[in-house]
């Protein structure tokens, strides 16, 4: 007897029941753990490509910010010049200038330093000195192109690239580069230059 006056029951345990977890309750334990592995791999493919999103976007707000640096380092009697005028920069159309202007002891024209920087952002777009083995242009946005509108003082830059999953083009607009898909990404700028 317990203290309070409670018989305490005879519990007899037998030899012949089965103790443990049946077939069932391990099939149903396996799928759940399935289940959530099977979860975690997911999150992590969504994950790394919303990571590489990120960064190409970041990569082409970057080359537009570049660019707008470029013109506003030079005179404000160049920035016209700057507009692509149809040519699209960021597929070779920007031939490399006789007159490299990229370091302190070149004197380089007003000229001179728009044609250099045009030179530099179209190969930037491109990919920039970063190459495979077959040569190929790898260091940059996936098949990226560059447009310039310049209106007075106001500069217009979009980049754009193609991204690795569908989605709507909210700047289909901007005309630069090829036409809408259903890949295609933008990073549109406007500056205001003087």
């Amino acid at each position: 007897m317990f203290a309070w006056g409670l018989a305490m029951p005879n519990t007899i345990y037998s030899k012949n029941k089965n103790a443990g977890m049946t077939f069932i309750e391990v099939l149903i334990a396996l799928v759940i753990i399935v289940t959530g592995i099977l979860g975690a791999v997911g999150m992590q493919a969504m994950a790394k490509q919303a990571s590489f999103d990120a960064m190409q976007r970041s990569l082409a707000s970057s080359l537009a910010e570049d660019i707008l640096s470029r013109m506003r380092a030079n005179s404000p009697a160049a920035l016209a010049n700057y507009a692509d005028n149809g040519v699209v920069y960021g597929q070779g159309n920007y031939l490399e200038p006789n007159q490299r202007c990229n370091n302190s002891g070149v004197d380089c024209t007003v000229n001179e330093i728009r044609i250099n920087d045009q030179f530099e952002w179209d190969l930037a777009l491109m990919g920039g000195n970063v190459l495979s083995a077959n040569n190929d242009r790898v260091g940059g946005l996936i098949n990226a192109t560059g447009c310039i509108t310049v209106v007075g003082s106001n500069v217009t830059v979009v980049v754009s690239w193609e991204g690795r999953a569908e989605t709507i083009d909210a700047t289909k607009d901007a005309n630069c580069g090829p036409a809408a898909q259903g890949k295609r990404r933008q990073v549109l700028v406007q500056a205001f230059i003087i």
